[in-house]
């Protein structure tokens, strides 16, 4: 599902971004450094390794957008060219994580600097979009539900009428018939990446009835009865299911019944849940090790599943979850590779990165074959992931799971 730009004016953004390329404000590609081996061990907390992914991201992605103050965005790759850093090209929900991610920073430790990059990032997304704060995709809108809604709960950082609109449409995209949303307005496809943050936004925003009949979908539609897994989506109205099983499938599932047994203290969706993370460890780990995604959107796959085990281990406390949690991030964190002392994660965090045998500069990469940059990316979205396993692991190690 690769949709970096549509949905959005695509000449009025370019318009905008080489007027930003004109005038200089965006200045020259950031040097790209050298892979090098990290450290055989170190000492770090949890807390300290969250931290140093954070700045790795913040410093090879984070750019103001078009010049402007107090908007920014992710550049979708690193080392970034000056096409890429002008945002003709983004990622809408690739985005909505980053805000996420900066929200947990923030909670972690709280800094003006941390908070003020929460709205920044949420800004830019806003000003990017062009027409407003929604679009086409349900999946977008509900990872970016999500994201402001922890902004607004856990930092009270608002962003006006923001919510309501995502809720609204959200909301309007429901399909009566069906008992569930769409991946994207007008579309027959019913899928779990929509379904799964659609319910866990409904269910943070008030509506557990909807949030409910969407776990019903999930589990009586989607569901796969041999493995216990859930499975991508359904065509319809011939019901042709697409059994294509996803991490972060597996990881919005989780969340559903996880945000609906706390909220309901119904003990069916805790067994779900139980059940959602026991086929997880049993199917879709290496080692206890979340399996490897590739580059491009599947970057995130894995940091998502993380994301919502280390919720039910903290809310459910799912031990199975937390110890996938944990292995994941101990695992991320040894097979890593270093930019100048900066973490550089692989799409695989059961393997190394392999630093070349004569260090040489990223930007030689950018042409580089499948076995010269074997499980190295450059995409936003496979340092996300690990940014985001190890806040996760942190909130578990801070709340002495």
């Amino acid at each position: 599902m690769v949709r970096r730009s549509e949905g959005i004016s695509r000449r009025g953004a370019l318009i905008a971004a080489g007027a930003a390329i004109g005038i200089g404000v965006l200045g020259q590609p950031p040097r790209a450094g050298t892979i090098r081996r990290p450290p055989a061990a170190d000492a770090l907390t949890s807390g300290q390794r969250a931290e140093l992914a954070e700045r790795a991201i913040v410093s090879r992605h984070v750019r103001a957008l078009w010049g402007l103050p107090q908007r920014s965005l992710g550049a979708l790759v690193w080392p970034a060219s000056p096409v890429e850093q002008s945002f003709g090209r983004w990622c809408y929900w690739w985005q909505a994580h980053l805000v996420d991610c900066a929200v947990d920073a923030a909670h972690r430790d709280p800094t003006p600097a941390r908070t003020d990059r929460v709205a920044a990032l949420a800004l830019g997304i806003r000003t990017r979009n062009i027409t407003g704060w929604t679009n086409r995709y349900y999946d977008d809108m509900a990872w970016l539900a999500l994201a402001l809604e922890r902004a607004d709960r856990l930092l009270g950082i608002r962003f006006g009428d923001a919510i309501g609109d995502l809720r609204s449409d959200l909301l309007d995209g429901w399909n009566a018939q069906v008992g569930a949303v769409p991946w994207r307005s007008g579309d027959p496809y019913f899928n779990t990446p929509a379904v799964g943050p659609t319910g866990i936004a409904l269910a943070r925003l008030g509506d557990l009835g909807r949030a409910r009949q969407l776990a019903e979908f999930l589990h009586t539609r989607l569901r796969d009865q041999a493995t216990g897994l859930t499975l991508d989506g359904v065509h319809e109205p011939d019901g042709q299911v697409n059994r294509t099983i996803h991490t972060y499938c597996q990881g919005v599932a989780i969340g559903l019944e996880t945000e609906l047994a706390v909220r309901t203290g119904d003990v069916v969706h805790r067994d779900r849940a139980a059940a959602l993370v026991a086929a997880t460890a049993t199917a879709l780990t290496n080692g206890g090790v979340i399996i490897a995604a590739t580059a491009n959107d599947s970057g995130l796959f894995m940091g998502i599943l993380a994301r919502y085990l280390a919720e039910t281990a903290l809310a459910l406390g799912d031990a199975t979850a937390a110890a996938i949690v944990r292995a994941s991030a101990r695992a991320a964190w040894e097979h890593r590779a270093e930019v100048d002392g900066l973490p550089l994660f692989g799409m695989d965090w059961t393997r190394p990165i392999a630093a070349p045998e004569y260090p040489s500069s990223l930007l030689h990469l950018a042409g580089a074959d499948a076995a010269s940059a074997a499980n190295l990316s450059r995409d936003l979205s496979v340092q996300l992931s690990g940014w985001m396993l190890l806040e996760a692991d942190h909130q578990l190690t801070a709340a002495g799971r």
